[in-house]
């Protein structure tokens, strides 16, 4: 269901800046996914209360794998369309936007930044390791890796996915 509360939406604009419109996300297309690879999160909006979040890969907390993906320029036309989708009330998760089917960055429905944690939720890969866990490495589906920590009975304790090894295994603690 789609969120609104003016309070979360001035939240969300206090923390990551004013939203830019559909029509100007298209114009901007280009340089709104350099910064996103570069780290930086882009509030987008279609209407009042349909605001979504172009964020870096980085930020899509678990699996990549069963996400629904969509290539940039396909994104770029369908812009509104996907605002609206992520946006709710269907809101079933992040969009990965793929260049040459390589997820490079993703939608969310924008009041899901507030759900954040602030810190870390997990222990990082070198304290699983500590621990005794052991942590898998694997080529995910849509050409990303894959990092999987278990403990000694084989049971999953922490999960990650990534464009490369080094963020996979960074995203096991999140």
């Amino acid at each position: 269901m789609i969120n609104t509360d003016p309070a979360a939406y001035e939240a969300l604009r206090d923390r990551f800046g004013a939203p830019v419109g559909v029509e100007e996300a298209r114009a901007q297309w280009g340089s709104l996914i350099r910064a996103a690879r570069s780290g930086t999160t882009t509030l987008i909006t279609r209407e009042r209360y349909e605001w979504a979040a172009l964020i870096p890969l980085s930020e899509v907390y678990g699996l990549l794998s069963g996400l629904p993906v969509v290539s940039l320029s396909t994104a770029r036309g369908r812009l509104g369309d996907l605002v609206r989708q992520t946006a709710g009330p269907y809101d079933e998760g992040p969009v990965l936007l793929t260049r040459h089917r390589t997820p490079v960055a993703a939608l969310i429905a924008a009041p899901r930044l507030l759900e954040r944690p602030a810190a870390r939720r997990g222990p990082d890969a070198d304290t699983l390791l500590a621990r005794g866990h052991t942590i898998t490495l694997a080529r995910g589906p849509v050409d990303g890796i894959t990092a999987i920590a278990r403990d000694g009975d084989g049971n999953e304790v922490a999960a990650g996915s990534g464009r490369d090894a080094a963020t996979a295994l960074r995203s096991l603690a999140h």
